[in-house]
């Protein structure tokens, strides 16, 4: 039996990378999956391509009232929602140059990062458990990420964004169980997962092999994870299998956090 038949989905950012992954492992496992984004064109076309079980809708996570708008939709359609993936993320670095050391972000970068990142997730937690509230169950799975568990000198934004999303998670689980209700929230934590967010800097030229060995060299598992791999998680804590799995991270990481976290290293002087 597929592990998320008849279950009703809600994934951010699903349009493209480790959003996608999860929609299309969901579909394969039976869920009723409603993709969002802010990228229109490509969200529809994957829905589209993913057949009757997926359906598109637009969402920028920062927005309170497109959430309210979303998640009523989706209940007044469905009459429950089983599941919220709160993926959609930025790192800040998209399309901008500017510094994100600690000492020379601009205030208005920071706040940038943290709207999608951070904001964008608590307003999903809250909408998912209203949503939840009557059937008083339900899977809330947040994307933070090994930044969220080291320091990352020069993306102080995107580290204390995504490790607030480590700490939210397990308010929202404590929450949810002070009420008696069986809603878990759990959050993922990946490492080098190879998406289009890394093709920037791995370009395509003929160096593109070893500027990848470049990336993971100190990844005992020596490669960059896989989107699979991610939704294979995002699929085990959505599926009744988890029931007992609630405030808990999940690294996938390539055992980099096993041994040594990450070095600051030292500037030239």
């Amino acid at each position: 039996m597929k592990r998320l038949l008849n279950k009703v989905a809600l994934i951010t950012g699903a349009a493209a990378g480790i959003g996608e992954g999860i929609a299309r492992a969901f579909v394969a496992e039976g869920a009723r999956v409603w993709l969002t984004d802010v990228d229109d064109e490509r969200g529809v076309r994957l829905a589209a391509s993913l057949g009757d079980s997926a359906s598109y809708l637009h969402l920028d996570v920062r927005q309170e009232a497109e959430w309210a708008a979303v998640t009523e939709q989706i209940l007044a359609q469905h009459g429950r929602l089983d599941i919220v993936v709160n993926n959609a993320g930025i790192t800040g670095f998209e399309g901008n140059a500017a510094s994100h050391d600690p000492e020379h972000t601009a205030l208005a970068d920071w706040h940038a990062v943290m709207a999608v990142n951070l904001d964008g997730t608590f307003l999903g937690c809250k909408y998912a458990l209203r949503a939840m509230r009557t059937q008083t169950a339900g899977s809330i799975i947040n994307l933070s990420s090994r930044s969220g568990l080291v320091g990352i000198p020069g993306a102080a934004a995107y580290a204390a964004s995504k490790a607030a999303i480590r700490n939210h998670t397990k308010t929202v689980a404590l929450y949810a169980a002070q009420q008696g209700w069986t809603v878990r929230c759990n959050s993922i934590h990946p490492a080098a997962i190879l998406t289009p967010m890394w093709e920037a800097m791995l370009g395509s030229g003929e160096d593109r092999e070893a500027r990848m060995k470049e990336m993971v060299k100190d990844t005992p598992l020596h490669r960059f994870g896989t989107v699979e791999e991610v939704a294979a998680v995002a699929v085990l804590l959505a599926s009744d299998e988890a029931s007992f799995m609630t405030g808990s991270e999940f690294n996938i990481d390539g055992g980099l956090l096993a041994g040594s976290a990450a070095s600051p290293g030292r500037a030239e002087d």
